[in-house]
């Protein structure tokens, strides 16, 4: 498929810049392809409404680490400034990662790292550079490891927030709590599973009346994820690996779910990616404990969940991709028409959709 069926006007006025307060008081655009009305304006506290006692909420406990790394590298007496994003983790001490600009690097490289530019100087966490990929990112070795190399990352790092956030406004302490779930868990991730940010405690207790399961995987969010798709046809394009697990604690409980009838939800693309990752043909999820760089696009029939629950994405993206193979590519088209129309905000902190899995014929 061509890449530009999935293009979009979207105007600036709805990108959002700031999530709703309270996290729960989002709107929310419920899209039912085979339903009487397929499109239906509602808010996010609502959702144990618009659900079955018996169904089941599957969310990605990964928890966001400050990734985004200011670098420095001198050679021959000049120093050079990089910003490094860091995106999977490869060993204890070793990080995978994006550089701009990536050319002011070679293999052998060491990279200061520092809070700011004014602490340049006292910069105590390095990295060398060990290897440079076709793929464009780059590996490095740092000089500490495991607890230790995390504790320094925390320290000098900050909030990756996504490029059309970051570049409208700089991260503050605020985006430390705001860009986190408050059921964040297995440290890890570089950008947050933004379909989570709108629970809260209050809605957790409305679920649970309701009789609403709740389960939780781990998927760790990677950088590849703000990446543009650069191909002309989706075909050519390479996601990047990210790593998950789903516990046999977890598999058996939503097996259980889907033998009695009810329903599987994912809480955004990165939980269904890891489900749909695990499960087999006859629709029995697995546990497992690996890389996933599954991609979906319209043809792909869905066999570990039911419907979606995620927020508004970018034009072009292998999310918008995702969503449209749901729930069709002319019920999305139309879903996203009324969301820009109707004042719907989009992205990591804007409101939220709850999308149907359309019918196979």
């Amino acid at each position: 498929m061509l890449v530009d069926d999935f293009d979009f006007d979207l105007p600036p006025e709805n990108i959002a810049l700031r999530p709703a307060v309270p996290r729960d008081s989002s709107r929310l655009l419920v899209v039912r392809p085979d339903g009487e009305q397929l499109l239906t304006d509602d808010q996010v506290l609502s959702l144990p409404d618009l659900l079955e006692p018996g169904d089941a909420l599957v969310f990605n406990d990964t928890k966001v680490i400050p990734a985004q790394l200011l670098g420095f590298r001198t050679r021959d007496g000049v120093t050079a400034k990089v910003g490094v994003t860091l995106h999977q983790r490869a060993s204890a001490k070793e990080w995978r990662a994006f550089v701009r600009p990536a050319k002011k690097l070679k293999v052998g490289d060491t990279v200061r790292f520092a809070f700011d530019e004014e602490s340049k100087d006292a910069a105590e966490l390095s990295a060398v550079v060990t290897e440079k990929s076709e793929a464009g990112d780059i590996l490095f070795e740092f000089d500490r490891s495991a607890g230790d190399l995390d504790t320094a990352i925390a320290q000098v790092g900050h909030i990756p927030l996504p490029p059309y956030i970051a570049a409208k406004r700089a991260e503050d302490d605020q985006d430390r709590k705001d860009y986190q779930t408050i059921y964040a868990k297995h440290e890890g991730a570089v950008a947050a599973p933004t379909a989570g940010l709108h629970f809260t405690d209050r809605l957790f207790a409305a679920l649970e009346e309701r009789g609403i399961e709740k389960h939780f995987v781990t998927l760790h969010v990677g950088a590849g994820t703000f990446l543009p798709v650069k191909a002309d046809k989706t075909e050519d394009h390479k996601m990047h690996f990210e790593y998950g697990e789903i516990s046999e604690e977890t598999a058996a409980a939503l097996n259980a779910v889907r033998a009695r009838g009810n329903k599987i939800v994912s809480v955004g693309t990165t939980s269904l990616r890891i489900l749909e990752s695990a499960v087999t043909e006859e629709g029995i999820i697995n546990p497992i404990s690996q890389s996933t760089d599954i991609f979906i696009t319209p043809g792909y029939q869905f066999k570990a969940i039911d419907a979606l629950m995620t927020n508004f994405h970018l034009p072009r993206s292998t999310l918008f991709m995702l969503v449209s193979a749901l729930s069709g590519m002319e019920e999305m088209r139309a879903a996203y028409e009324h969301a820009i129309s109707s004042g719907y905000r989009f992205y990591s902190y804007g409101d939220s959709s709850l999308l149907f899995k359309k019918a196979s014929k």
